[in-house]
C-alpha cells in the first residue's frame, strides 16, 4: 500500500481516513443502531438482520424486536416460533433462530451481557468475524477494522486500483487498518464511514465518484478507472428459486395457530419436487417441524 494514502510530512490533504470521517460527519444517514451509546445488544441484532438485507427493511422490524426483546435474556426466552413469526419477510430466516441461539448463549455463558471480546463473540452462534469486530466496534466502541462487502470494494479502488471486489483476502484487515486516523474515537468513527463510503458513494456498478471526499487519491481513478477484467456481475434472482418457495411455505405456517396439514402447503407451489424438496431443507434447518400425525407447524 502507498505510504501516501496513509501519512504525509508534506503539507497538503488530510490523510485517507481523516478525509473519509469528516466526510462522513455530514453524510451520515440517521440509523438509530448508529446513534452514540447503542446497547452491543442492539448492535448485534441489527447486524444480523442488515446480513443481505437492505436498511429501509431492516428499521422497522429492528425497532419492533428492540422493544419487545430489549435483552438477550428476554430473548433467550422466547419460543422458536416466536422469533420465526417476528422475523417476518427480512429473508433467510434461519439468522432469526441462531440471533435466539445468541441470545441463549450470552445469557449462560455472560451473564446476560454481550462481550466485548473478538474472539468470544465468533464463539456465539451466527456470529462471524465481521459481526464479531462490528459489535465490538460500533458496540464497544473498540479500535477495530470492520470489513463489509462495501468496505472491500472502497479498499479495492482506492488502494489497489480495482474496479470491483475481489475475493476475501487475508489482507483485507490489515488495509483498513493502515488508512484509519490515529485518534481512538475517530478510528471508530472511521470504521462506520467506510461502510457509508462503500454503501452510499462507492457503489457498485457505477461509483459516484463525484460526491467522494477521496476521488483525487482513488489509484483507481488516477489509473484512468479501468473496467472490471473478470466475468460480469450475476444479479440474484428470486423469483422461481428455492427461497421464494421456502418463504411461501414458511407464510402458511406462520399465520397459523395450530399445525397444518401438508394437502394446505401443496397449494402454495405447483412444482411437487421443487416444493418437497424445500419443505425438507425447512425441516433440516429447524424452521419446521413435523408432529406425530403428519403435520407441520413452527417449532415450539
Amino acid at each position: 500500500m502507498s505510504t501516501a494514502l496513509h501519512r504525509s510530512a508534506e503539507p497538503g490533504p488530510a490523510p485517507v481516513g481523516e478525509s473519509i470521517v469528516d466526510w462522513y460527519a455530514g453524510a451520515a444517514r440517521d440509523l438509530p443502531w448508529r446513534e452514540p451509546g447503542t446497547d452491543p445488544w442492539a448492535v448485534l441484532v441489527s447486524e444480523v438482520m442488515l446480513q443481505q438485507t437492505p436498511v429501509a427493511r431492516v428499521e422497522p422490524r429492528w425497532r419492533e424486536w428492540m422493544a419487545r426483546w430489549p435483552s438477550p435474556a428476554d430473548l433467550a426466552a422466547a419460543s422458536p416460533a416466536e422469533v420465526i413469526r417476528a422475523w417476518g419477510k427480512l429473508g433467510y430466516p434461519r439468522r432469526a433462530l441462531r440471533l435466539r441461539e445468541a441470545a441463549v448463549a450470552v445469557t449462560e455463558r455472560h451473564g446476560g451481557t454481550v462481550p466485548d471480546d473478538v474472539a468470544a463473540l465468533e464463539a456465539l452462534p451466527g456470529v462471524g468475524a465481521y459481526t464479531a469486530r462490528a459489535v465490538a466496534c460500533f458496540g464497544h466502541g473498540q479500535r477495530q477494522p470492520v470489513v463489509d462487502t462495501n468496505v472491500r470494494r472502497v479498499v479495492a479502488r482506492l488502494v489497489h486500483g480495482r474496479a470491483e471486489v475481489a475475493p476475501a483476502r487475508a489482507g483485507d484487515l490489515a488495509d483498513i487498518a493502515a488508512l484509519a486516523p490515529d485518534d481512538h474515537d475517530r478510528a471508530v468513527r472511521f470504521s462506520v464511514a467506510a461502510m457509508a463510503l462503500g454503501a452510499m458513494v462507492c457503489v457498485a456498478g457505477t461509483p459516484r465518484c463525484g460526491l467522494c471526499p477521496v476521488r483525487d487519491r482513488c489509484a483507481w481513478r488516477l489509473a484512468g478507472s479501468p473496467a472490471a477484467d473478470g466475468p460480469p456481475r450475476r444479479v440474484q434472482k428470486f423469483a422461481g428459486t428455492d427461497r421464494q418457495v421456502r418463504g411461501r411455505l414458511l407464510d402458511v405456517l406462520r399465520a397459523a395457530t395450530c399445525p397444518v396439514a401438508a394437502a394446505e402447503l401443496d397449494r402454495v407451489w405447483d412444482d411437487a419436487v421443487q416444493r418437497s424438496r424445500c419443505l425438507d431443507s425447512l425441516l433440516v434447518d429447524g424452521l419446521v417441524v413435523q408432529t406425530d400425525d403428519g403435520r407441520f407447524s413452527l417449532p415450539s
